[in-house]
């Protein structure tokens, strides 16, 4: 499970490390790709294969399904770990995100994890914060 909230560097050969707890976790390859809100999805080689294997049997006919396809698929990119823990991350995926300083925050949600420019992290956890009351609503229906 990709829990917390982390804030790495990204070197001069746009490479970033991934936390070390998340590293188990994407053992036999990883996808980044566009994610939702303008940050990086990173997901591990098992999950994007269900996720893709679902997103590709959806109705071609749909609108939304196109679009959707096309925001996962045209910018994945499969990655694996260095010796160092670290992945390549991609000039498209860099600018897609506005990823444009030498630091990142990457955000654990559950299956897979996102990659965000500092910046924009902040803006969401402001958004999040000043609207979270439904949010809240929602959570008290789910029984644990």
């Amino acid at each position: 499970m990709f829990l917390g909230e982390h804030e790495y560097s990204i070197d001069d050969k746009n490479r970033m490390a991934i936390p070390a707890r998340y590293r188990t976790l994407v053992g036999d390859g990883l996808v980044v790709t566009r994610g939702f809100d303008a940050c990086v999805m990173g997901i591990p080689m098992n999950v994007w294969r269900i996720l893709a294997d679902q997103v590709s049997g959806l109705p071609p006919s749909e609108p939304n399904t196109r679009t959707l396809q096309r925001l996962l698929f045209s910018a994945a990119t499969e990655c694996d770990l260095d010796k160092q823990g670290r992945i390549l991350l991609p000039q498209t995926l860099r600018d897609y995100a506005d990823v444009s300083t030498s630091s990142v925050v990457i955000v654990g949600v559950n299956k897979y994890f996102e990659i965000w420019s500092p910046q924009r992290w902040q803006e969401r956890v402001t958004a999040m914060d000043s609207g979270n009351d439904h949010l809240f609503a929602q959570l008290t229906s789910i029984k644990i």
